[in-house]
C-alpha cells in the first residue's frame, strides 16, 4: 500500500518485520533542514517503518564506510537518509544534503562498547585526525610550558568504564584543559559528560556494564540516544518534536533520581539547564505508573509554566490516558483557587491597594509616626500575611527571619494593635488574602480523612513561598514520596528566603545535584555562572554547589557589549539578529529580553529594525512560531531558546532603582540586589547556542562580573 507524500503519516496497520529504531542523532540533524526538507525526510522514514524492503524505495549500500551496515536512503533530489540497517533491526541514524550525510556516515560506526556494552555512534578517529587542525595557545610560545594532561593517570579501566571508545583513549590521555572541550564533542555522550566531570573534580556514574549476551540497545546509556519506534504514530511524535527529545532520551542519573524510594520530602537541586523540570515532570509519570490508584500534583510556579508542563505531559504519555486522568499539572496559585473553591465556594480578595489603605488608617488612629508606612507594608506581607500571625502572642515570638529591623516588644505590641486592625476589618468585609485561602486549604486538609492529592511533584520550587509550602506539607503528612520539589536557589527572583524546617518539610540528606547542562553551552554557563557564587545556602544550611556543574557541549562565547547610547545599542542588537537570520536560525528560536516594561520598546526597536515580527510575552502567553519573543526578564523563567540577547542592561534598571528605593529593611536590600542577579541569571541561561548581553554607559554593575576582559 501507499501514501500521499505530503509528510503526514499513514493510516495503515503496521506489520513489523524488523525492529526499527531511532537515534538522537537523526532528530537533531532532522531540525537543521528546512520545513519542506524536513516534509520529504519524515515521509521516507514513514515508509521506511511501513516497509523497509519496499522496492519504491532508493537504498544504497555506503561503499567508503567503515560500518558496512550504514546505507543512504534517497529522500528527495538532494536529501539523503543514513540508516543503520542489519537483518534483524533499521535504525535512523542521520539525515542532510547528499554530500553531508556521506561524510557523516564514512566517519562513524555503531557498535557495541568492548567494556560497557551499550551500543554507541562512535566518530572514527583516523578521519578526525585529517580533518582538525592543529591549535596553538600560549604554551607553543617560546619559554611556555603545555598544560598538564588531566587524565594522564587515570586507569585506562576506569576510562573504558565511563565510556570511552577504545581507539579514542590516547586522545583522551593528551587532552587537556584547551582540548577537552573539542574532544567531549567527538565522543559519546556518556564519555564525554564523565570526563567533564573527572576534569571538574566530580565523580562520575558508572552503570553496570551489559551482560555479553544482553542487547547493547537496552544499556542505559544507549537507551537516551536510541528508542524502538512500536508503531507509525510514536514515530510522528518523535518527528514532530525534534526539540522535545528529552521526553524519550533520559540521563541514567536522572532515571535513578525519578525512579528510587525516598523515606520522606526530597529535593532535587541543580544550576539552569541541567533538567531540574525534566526530572520533575518524569517523576510525576513514574509515581502515577507504580501507583495505578494514586491521584498526582504536578505544580509549578506560573499558569504560563504550568500549561508548558501541560504540552510536554501529553507528549509522554500520549498513548496512556488513565494516567492523564489521575495527574493533574497546575501553577501553585491555580491549584490553591481550585482546591478552594471546590470546599469553600469563591474567593473574595483584597488587593494591595486596599491593604494599605487600611494600613495607613490604622497607623494614623494609633498615631504611629516612627515607623514609615512602607516599612509597615513590608512588615504586613512578609511577615503578618505570609506566615499568618494571627495572635499577638505569636508576633511577640515570631523570629521574623529574613528582617534585620530589630523590634523590642514594645514596639512590637505596637505594630500589632495596627496589624490587628487590619485583619480584623478584612475579616469584616469577608475579603482573603492569598496567604490566608492557603492557611485555611492547610488547616482543612489536616483534619480531612484522605489528601486530595497522594503525591505532590513541584517544580520551581525556589520560589515556593511559606503559605504554600504549608499547605504541601499538610499534604505531605510526611509519607514517604509525598513531597518531590525540584529548584535552584540560583534562580529564585521572588521570594524572601524561610526555613522549611520550620514549616514541617525536611529535606536534609535527601537533598540531591543534577550537575550536567543539556541545554546551556559550556562557554555561555561559564560565563553566567560568574553572577553568582560557587555556592548558595538556605536558611536551614542546605547548600547547592555550582562546582562541579558542566555543559555536554560546546558553542560561541557569549558577547558583552556597553554601547555609547540606546541608539548603538539597537543597531548592534538589529545586526546580531539579522546575522542569526543569515544562519538559519528561525525567529522562534530566538528571544529578546529587556529588565522591565519600561525597557520593551528598546527591545520591539531592534527587532523590527532587522526586519523581523516579534511577539510580546505576557503571563500566559508564550512565542508564536513565526515571531522573536520578546519579553521582561522575569518572563524568561522556564523558557529555552537557541539564541538570547538580554539588552538595555543600563544603570539604575538593573539593579532596577525603583526597587531599591522602596526598600524599608537592610535584610531586604541586600535580597533585592540578590534577586535582581538571579534575573540577569535567569535571562542569559534561556540560551542555548548564542548570547548576546548590551547596556548603555553607565551600564550595569553586573556586567562587570559577566565581561571576560575584567
Amino acid at each position: 500500500m501507499s501514501k500521499s507524500r505530503t509528510g503526514s503519516a499513514p493510516r495503515l496497520r503496521w506489520m513489523p518485520e524488523v525492529l526499527f529504531r531511532i537515534a538522537d542523532t537523526f532528530t537533531a540533524s532532522l531540525a537543521k533542514l528546512t520545513g519542506e526538507e524536513q516534509k520529504a525526510a519524515k515521509t521516507t522514514a514513514f515508509d521506511l517503518q511501513m516497509n523497509p524492503s519496499s522496492p519504491g524505495l532508493s537504498l544504497h549500500k555506503l561503499d567508503r564506510a567503515k560500518d558496512k551496515n550504514f546505507w543512504s536512503v534517497r529522500s528527495s533530489r538532494d536529501i539523503r537518509l543514513i540508516v543503520h540497517k542489519t537483518a534483524s533491526s533499521l535504525l535512523l541514524a542521520y539525515v542532510a544534503h547528499h554530500d553531508d550525510a556521506y561524510r557523516w556516515a564514512e566517519r562513524r560506526r555503531i557498535g557495541r562498547h568492548p567494556k560497557t556494552g551499550a551500543a554507541q555512534i562512535v566518530e572514527i578517529r583516523e578521519t578526525v585526525r585529517e580533518t582538525v587542525r592543529p591549535s596553538y595557545g600560549a604554551e607553543d610560545l617560546p619559554g611556555a610550558s603545555a598544560k598538564p594532561a588531566l587524565f594522564a593517570d587515570t586507569p585506562e579501566d576506569d576510562l573504558l568504564g565511563y565510556g570511552v571508545p577504545a581507539e579514542w583513549l590516547e586522545e583522551v590521555r593528551r587532552a587537556d584543559e584547551d582540548s577537552l572541550l573539542d574532544l567531549a564533542e567527538r565522543l559519546p555522550a556518556e564519555a564525554a559528560e564523565a570526563l567533564l566531570q573527572l576534569a571538574t573534580g566530580g565523580a562520575p556514574d558508572r552503570p553496570a556494564p551489559a551482560a555479553a549476551d544482553e542487547d547493547p540497545f537496552e544499556h542505559p546509556d544507549a537507551q537516551r540516544r536510541f528508542r524502538v519506534m512500536a508503531n507509525v504514530e510514536e514515530l510522528k511524535r518523535a518527528l514532530e518534536y525534534p526539540w522535545e527529545k528529552w521526553t524519550v532520551f533520559l540521563h541514567p542519573a536522572q532515571r535513578r533520581i525519578i525512579e528510587r524510594d525516598y523515606g520522606g520530602a526530597v529535593r532535587v537541586s541543580g544550576s539552569a539547564g541541567t533538567g531540574k523540570t525534566v526530572v520533575a515532570l518524569h517523576r510525576a509519570v513514574h509515581l502515577a505508573r507504580a501507583h495505578p490508584d494514586a491521584r498526582i500534583l504536578l505544580a509549578t510556579f506560573s499558569d504560563a509554566l504550568a500549561s508548558a508542563l501541560r504540552t510536554r505531559l501529553r507528549r509522554l504519555i500520549h498513548n496512556q490516558p488513565s494516567i492523564a486522568e489521575r495527574l493533574e499539572v497546575h501553577s501553585m496559585r491555580g491549584i490553591g483557587h481550585r482546591l478552594y473553591e471546590a470546599n469553600f465556594g469563591t474567593p473574595v480578595f483584597a488587593f494591595d491597594e486596599e491593604i494599605g489603605e487600611l494600613i495607613d488608617r490604622a497607623a494614623d488612629e494609633a498615631g504611629e509616626r516612627k515607623f514609615s508606612r512602607r516599612f509597615l507594608r513590608t512588615e504586613w506581607s512578609k511577615v503578618i500575611d505570609a506566615w499568618q500571625i494571627e495572635s499577638w502572642e505569636a508576633y511577640r515570638d515570631v523570629a521574623r527571619l529574613g528582617r534585620k529591623t530589630r523590634l523590642a516588644e514594645t514596639q512590637r505590641a505596637i505594630l500589632w494593635s495596627i496589624f490587628s486592625r487590619v485583619r480584623s476589618t478584612l475579616d469584616e468585609r469577608g475579603r482573603l488574602t492569598e496567604p490566608e485561602l492557603f492557611r485555611r486549604l492547610e488547616r482543612h486538609f489536616a483534619e480531612a480523612s484522605r489528601p486530595p492529592f497522594d503525591f505532590c511533584v513541584i517544580d520551581e520550587a525556589q520560589d515556593i513561598d511559606v503559605p504554600a509550602l504549608r499547605f504541601f506539607a499538610a499534604l505531605g503528612e510526611n509519607r514517604p514520596d509525598c513531597l518531590f520539589f525540584a529548584g535552584d536557589l540560583g534562580q529564585r527572583i521572588f521570594q524572601t528566603p524561610f526555613s522549611w524546617r520550620a514549616l514541617g518539610v525536611d529535606v536534609r540528606g535527601r537533598s540531591l545535584t543534577l550537575t550536567v547542562n543539556y541545554r546551556t553551552s559550556h562557554q555561555i554557563r561559564q560565563q553566567a555562572d560568574r553572577l553568582l557564587p560557587g555556592e548558595i545556602s538556605d536558611v536551614d544550611g542546605i547548600a547547592e554547589s555550582r562546582r562541579g556543574a558542566v555543559s555536554a557541549f560546546n558553542g560561541p562565547e557569549p558577547a558583552v557589549e556597553i554601547h555609547e547610547s540606546a541608539d548603538t545599542e539597537r543597531a548592534a542588537v538589529s545586526a546580531w539578529l539579522s546575522a542569526l537570520r543569515q544562519e538559519g536560525y528561525a525567529p522562534h528560536e530566538i528571544g529578546v529580553f529587556v529588565r522591565s516594561e519600561a525597557e520593551m520598546e528598546r527591545a520591539v526597536e531592534a527587532v523590527r529594525s532587522a526586519g523581523m515580527s516579534f511577539a510580546k510575552l505576557g503571563e500566559r502567553a508564550v512565542a508564536t512560531v513565526d515571531s522573536v519573543a520578546v519579553g521582561a526578564m522575569h518572563l524568561a523563567k522556564g523558557l529555552e531558546f537557541r539564541a538570547v540577547a538580554v539588552a538595555a542592561c543600563d544603570d539604575e534598571i538593573l539593579p532596577l532603582q525603583s526597587r531599591i528605593e522602596s526598600v524599608a529593611d537592610e535584610a531586604d536590600l541586600e535580597d533585592t540586589y540578590e534577586t535582581e542577579r538571579h534575573l540577569l541569571y535567569v535571562a542569559c541561561t534561556r540560551a542555548r547556542d548564542r548570547l548576546l548581553v548590551t547596556g548603555v554607559e553607565p551600564a550595569s554593575e553586573f556586567l562587570d562580573d559577566l565581561r571576560t576582559d575584567r
